[in-house]
């Protein structure tokens, strides 16, 4: 069963959202950083894995980032919340506009 929930890392000033599958991989993750939760990532695990298949991937991670590497039972998360799909995807549109929007202004800015 996929699940949805949230982590702050205080150290790191940033709060991580997953969504897991049924094996705890994560599918899909949003990093929003500092007091103004800034979105610095928006990974899809599919994406990702098409991105390296295509021989896109600096691409790919440049504009959103990367998923977690190991299930997410192989880590101690602090304060995991539990999220409703609907809270996780207002996040998830949110981070993945911010990204893409970064990637328009570095496409303008090298060309």
């Amino acid at each position: 069963m996929t699940r949805w929930f949230r982590s702050n890392w205080a150290e790191e000033n940033t709060w991580f959202y997953f969504e897991v599958d049924d094996d705890g991989w994560v599918t899909r993750q949003v990093e929003l950083q500092g007091p103004l939760e800034k979105p610095i990532a928006a990974a899809s695990l599919t994406e990702w894995t098409t991105a390296q298949q295509a021989g896109t991937l600096a691409d790919y991670e440049a504009t959103f980032g990367a998923t977690a590497e190991v299930p997410v039972h192989e880590w101690d998360t602090p304060d995991q919340q539990d999220l409703t799909i609907g809270e996780f995807e207002t996040v998830w549109r949110t981070a993945r506009a911010a990204c893409q929007t970064r990637r328009r202004a570095r496409s303008t800015r090298g060309a």
